[in-house]
Protein backbone atom coordinates (compact mmCIF):
# COMPACT_ATOMS: atom_id res chain seq x y z
CA UNK A 1 0.00 0.00 0.00
CA UNK A 2 2.91 2.50 0.55
CA UNK A 3 4.00 2.36 -3.10
CA UNK A 4 0.75 3.57 -4.66
CA UNK A 5 0.52 5.92 -2.05
CA UNK A 6 3.66 7.83 -2.59
CA UNK A 7 2.91 7.45 -6.77
CA UNK A 8 -0.14 9.47 -5.76
CA UNK A 9 1.45 12.18 -3.62
CA UNK A 10 4.55 12.75 -5.81
CA UNK A 11 1.34 13.83 -8.62
CA UNK A 12 0.33 16.43 -6.14
CA UNK A 13 3.15 19.24 -7.33
CA UNK A 14 2.54 18.69 -10.83
CA UNK A 15 -1.86 18.66 -10.52
CA UNK A 16 -0.55 22.49 -8.13
CA UNK A 17 1.35 23.85 -10.81
CA UNK A 18 -1.02 22.46 -13.67
CA UNK A 19 -4.16 23.91 -11.84
CA UNK A 20 -2.31 27.42 -11.40
CA UNK A 21 -1.42 27.24 -14.80
CA UNK A 22 -5.15 26.96 -16.11
CA UNK A 23 -6.53 29.60 -13.10
CA UNK A 24 -3.64 31.68 -14.73
CA UNK A 25 -4.99 31.62 -18.52
CA UNK A 26 -8.48 31.37 -17.67
CA UNK A 27 -7.91 34.68 -15.46
CA UNK A 28 -6.05 36.56 -17.68
CA UNK A 29 -8.67 36.03 -20.28
CA UNK A 30 -11.09 37.02 -18.31
CA UNK A 31 -9.70 39.81 -17.41
CA UNK A 32 -8.88 41.30 -20.79
CA UNK A 33 -12.33 40.00 -22.05
CA UNK A 34 -13.55 41.22 -25.20
CA UNK A 35 -12.42 38.97 -28.20
CA UNK A 36 -9.59 37.23 -25.44
CA UNK A 37 -12.22 36.36 -23.69
CA UNK A 38 -14.29 34.96 -26.49
CA UNK A 39 -11.00 33.50 -28.19
CA UNK A 40 -10.27 31.43 -25.32
CA UNK A 41 -13.52 29.87 -24.57
CA UNK A 42 -13.50 28.88 -28.35
CA UNK A 43 -10.04 27.56 -27.70
CA UNK A 44 -11.03 25.62 -25.04
CA UNK A 45 -14.26 24.43 -26.96
CA UNK A 46 -12.38 23.37 -29.86
CA UNK A 47 -9.68 21.04 -27.96
CA UNK A 48 -12.36 20.10 -25.72
CA UNK A 49 -13.70 18.51 -29.08
CA UNK A 50 -11.35 16.97 -30.20
CA UNK A 51 -11.33 15.48 -27.34
CA UNK A 52 -14.50 13.76 -27.67
CA UNK A 53 -14.14 12.46 -31.17
CA UNK A 54 -11.26 10.53 -29.77
CA UNK A 55 -13.15 9.34 -26.93
CA UNK A 56 -15.96 8.32 -29.62
CA UNK A 57 -13.65 7.18 -32.17
CA UNK A 58 -12.12 4.38 -29.38
CA UNK A 59 -15.81 3.47 -27.76
CA UNK A 60 -17.41 2.14 -30.85
CA UNK A 61 -16.02 0.50 -34.23
CA UNK A 62 -19.13 1.52 -35.82
CA UNK A 63 -18.80 4.14 -38.55
CA UNK A 64 -22.50 5.48 -38.78
CA UNK A 65 -22.82 5.84 -34.84
CA UNK A 66 -19.24 7.70 -34.48
CA UNK A 67 -20.59 9.86 -37.23
CA UNK A 68 -23.96 10.68 -34.88
CA UNK A 69 -21.92 10.73 -31.85
CA UNK A 70 -19.79 13.30 -33.59
CA UNK A 71 -22.26 15.16 -35.08
CA UNK A 72 -24.53 15.89 -31.66
CA UNK A 73 -21.27 16.06 -29.71
CA UNK A 74 -20.33 19.02 -32.05
CA UNK A 75 -23.91 20.79 -31.65
CA UNK A 76 -23.43 20.08 -27.93
CA UNK A 77 -19.62 21.68 -27.47
CA UNK A 78 -20.77 24.19 -29.91
CA UNK A 79 -23.81 25.36 -28.18
CA UNK A 80 -22.61 25.58 -24.81
CA UNK A 81 -19.24 27.56 -25.95
CA UNK A 82 -21.60 30.21 -28.58
CA UNK A 83 -23.70 30.77 -25.13
CA UNK A 84 -20.44 31.41 -23.17
CA UNK A 85 -19.24 33.28 -26.10
CA UNK A 86 -22.09 36.22 -26.33
CA UNK A 87 -22.61 36.44 -22.36
CA UNK A 88 -22.13 38.90 -19.91
CA UNK A 89 -20.06 38.47 -16.85
CA UNK A 90 -22.77 37.38 -14.66
CA UNK A 91 -23.55 34.22 -16.34
CA UNK A 92 -19.81 33.39 -17.60
CA UNK A 93 -19.54 33.75 -13.62
CA UNK A 94 -22.38 32.32 -12.67
CA UNK A 95 -21.65 29.13 -14.80
CA UNK A 96 -18.30 28.85 -13.39
CA UNK A 97 -19.03 29.17 -9.98
CA UNK A 98 -22.26 26.64 -9.78
CA UNK A 99 -19.99 23.79 -11.61
CA UNK A 100 -17.48 25.05 -9.14
CA UNK A 101 -19.09 24.67 -6.15
CA UNK A 102 -21.09 22.02 -7.06
CA UNK A 103 -17.93 19.38 -7.54
CA UNK A 104 -16.43 20.72 -4.42
CA UNK A 105 -19.32 20.38 -2.13
CA UNK A 106 -20.08 16.89 -3.58
CA UNK A 107 -16.79 15.75 -3.46
CA UNK A 108 -16.40 16.65 0.68
CA UNK A 109 -20.07 15.59 1.29
CA UNK A 110 -18.88 12.01 -0.58
CA UNK A 111 -16.24 11.81 1.27
CA UNK A 112 -17.87 12.67 4.90
CA UNK A 113 -20.64 11.12 4.16
CA UNK A 114 -20.39 8.24 1.43
CA UNK A 115 -23.27 5.48 1.40
CA UNK A 116 -24.81 4.72 -1.61
CA UNK A 117 -23.79 5.04 -4.93
CA UNK A 118 -25.58 6.69 -7.64
CA UNK A 119 -24.67 4.77 -10.41
CA UNK A 120 -21.36 2.20 -9.54
CA UNK A 121 -20.49 1.07 -13.50
CA UNK A 122 -19.99 4.65 -14.54
CA UNK A 123 -18.43 6.28 -11.99
CA UNK A 124 -17.95 4.45 -8.89
CA UNK A 125 -16.95 7.23 -6.78
CA UNK A 126 -20.41 9.20 -6.95
CA UNK A 127 -22.67 8.93 -4.09
CA UNK A 128 -26.27 10.12 -3.51
CA UNK A 129 -24.94 12.37 -0.52
CA UNK A 130 -21.81 13.91 -3.07
CA UNK A 131 -24.88 14.96 -5.55
CA UNK A 132 -27.19 16.42 -2.77
CA UNK A 133 -23.89 18.00 -1.32
CA UNK A 134 -23.21 19.89 -4.89
CA UNK A 135 -26.61 20.63 -5.09
CA UNK A 136 -26.38 22.53 -1.45
CA UNK A 137 -23.23 24.24 -2.78
CA UNK A 138 -24.58 25.32 -6.13
CA UNK A 139 -27.47 26.61 -4.35
CA UNK A 140 -25.11 28.85 -1.57
CA UNK A 141 -23.13 30.04 -4.62
CA UNK A 142 -26.42 31.03 -6.72
CA UNK A 143 -27.45 32.99 -3.27
CA UNK A 144 -24.01 34.57 -2.43
CA UNK A 145 -24.10 36.29 -5.93
CA UNK A 146 -27.51 37.70 -6.18
CA UNK A 147 -26.25 38.83 -2.74
CA UNK A 148 -23.40 40.52 -3.71
CA UNK A 149 -25.56 42.18 -6.86
CA UNK A 150 -28.21 43.21 -5.05
CA UNK A 151 -25.38 44.95 -2.88
CA UNK A 152 -24.06 46.71 -5.68
CA UNK A 153 -20.70 44.55 -5.04
CA UNK A 154 -20.31 43.19 -8.84
CA UNK A 155 -22.61 43.61 -11.59
CA UNK A 156 -24.56 44.20 -14.15
CA UNK A 157 -27.20 42.33 -12.91
CA UNK A 158 -29.15 40.14 -14.89
CA UNK A 159 -32.82 38.70 -13.79
CA UNK A 160 -32.93 35.57 -15.85
CA UNK A 161 -36.83 35.96 -15.64
CA UNK A 162 -36.27 35.39 -12.03
CA UNK A 163 -37.15 38.10 -8.59
CA UNK A 164 -33.67 37.73 -7.88
CA UNK A 165 -33.25 40.13 -4.47
CA UNK A 166 -32.15 39.59 -0.80
CA UNK A 167 -36.10 39.38 -0.25
CA UNK A 168 -36.49 36.48 -2.16
CA UNK A 169 -33.66 33.89 -2.44
CA UNK A 170 -35.68 30.56 -2.77
CA UNK A 171 -35.66 31.07 -6.56
CA UNK A 172 -31.94 31.64 -6.69
CA UNK A 173 -31.66 28.65 -4.58
CA UNK A 174 -33.69 26.86 -6.53
CA UNK A 175 -31.85 27.43 -9.27
CA UNK A 176 -28.43 26.72 -8.17
CA UNK A 177 -30.18 23.15 -7.24
CA UNK A 178 -31.35 22.11 -10.41
CA UNK A 179 -27.95 23.58 -12.33
CA UNK A 180 -25.69 21.43 -9.67
CA UNK A 181 -28.11 18.34 -11.24
CA UNK A 182 -27.06 19.09 -14.75
CA UNK A 183 -23.39 19.74 -13.89
CA UNK A 184 -23.60 15.98 -12.40
CA UNK A 185 -25.06 14.64 -15.00
CA UNK A 186 -22.58 16.45 -17.45
CA UNK A 187 -19.97 14.79 -15.18
CA UNK A 188 -21.70 11.51 -15.45
CA UNK A 189 -21.88 11.61 -19.41
CA UNK A 190 -17.98 12.03 -19.67
CA UNK A 191 -17.47 9.39 -17.38
CA UNK A 192 -20.22 6.87 -19.38
CA UNK A 193 -18.07 7.69 -22.72
CA UNK A 194 -14.51 6.97 -20.95
CA UNK A 195 -15.68 3.85 -19.70
CA UNK A 196 -16.83 2.54 -23.53
CA UNK A 197 -13.37 4.17 -24.48
CA UNK A 198 -11.63 2.09 -21.70
CA UNK A 199 -9.92 5.07 -21.08
CA UNK A 200 -9.35 6.95 -17.05
CA UNK A 201 -9.00 10.84 -18.82
CA UNK A 202 -10.12 11.93 -22.04
CA UNK A 203 -6.53 12.95 -22.91
CA UNK A 204 -3.42 13.59 -21.13
CA UNK A 205 -3.32 17.34 -22.03
CA UNK A 206 -3.06 19.06 -18.73
CA UNK A 207 -0.34 17.21 -16.44
CA UNK A 208 -1.76 15.42 -13.43
CA UNK A 209 -5.65 16.66 -14.68
CA UNK A 210 -6.46 14.74 -17.41
CA UNK A 211 -7.75 16.77 -20.73
CA UNK A 212 -9.91 19.38 -21.31
CA UNK A 213 -13.06 17.52 -21.57
CA UNK A 214 -12.64 16.20 -18.21
CA UNK A 215 -12.68 19.93 -16.60
CA UNK A 216 -15.35 21.41 -18.29
CA UNK A 217 -17.45 18.24 -18.42
CA UNK A 218 -20.05 19.80 -16.13
CA UNK A 219 -19.44 23.02 -17.79
CA UNK A 220 -21.33 22.27 -20.66
CA UNK A 221 -25.07 21.65 -19.86
CA UNK A 222 -24.84 24.27 -17.25
CA UNK A 223 -23.85 27.05 -19.93
CA UNK A 224 -26.78 25.31 -22.07
CA UNK A 225 -29.29 25.64 -19.54
CA UNK A 226 -28.62 29.13 -18.32
CA UNK A 227 -28.36 30.40 -21.70
CA UNK A 228 -31.92 28.91 -22.63
CA UNK A 229 -33.56 30.27 -19.65
CA UNK A 230 -31.98 33.38 -20.29
CA UNK A 231 -33.09 33.17 -23.79
CA UNK A 232 -36.99 32.16 -23.47
CA UNK A 233 -37.16 34.64 -20.95
CA UNK A 234 -36.34 37.69 -22.54
CA UNK A 235 -38.07 37.15 -25.84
Amino acid sequence: MAVPYAVRTSDLPVRVASAAVMLLLAGAAFAFGGEVLDTFIVVVGLACFVELVLLVSRATPSVPYRLAAITAGAVYIALAAGILTGAGDFLIVLVIGVTVFTDTFAYFAGRAIGGPKIAPRISPSKTWAGLFGGMAGAALWVVLWVVAIEGNIVGPRFELGLTLDRGNLGPAALLGAGLAVLAQAGDFFESWLKRRAGVKDSSRLIPGHGGVFDRVDGMLPVAIAVGLIATALTQ
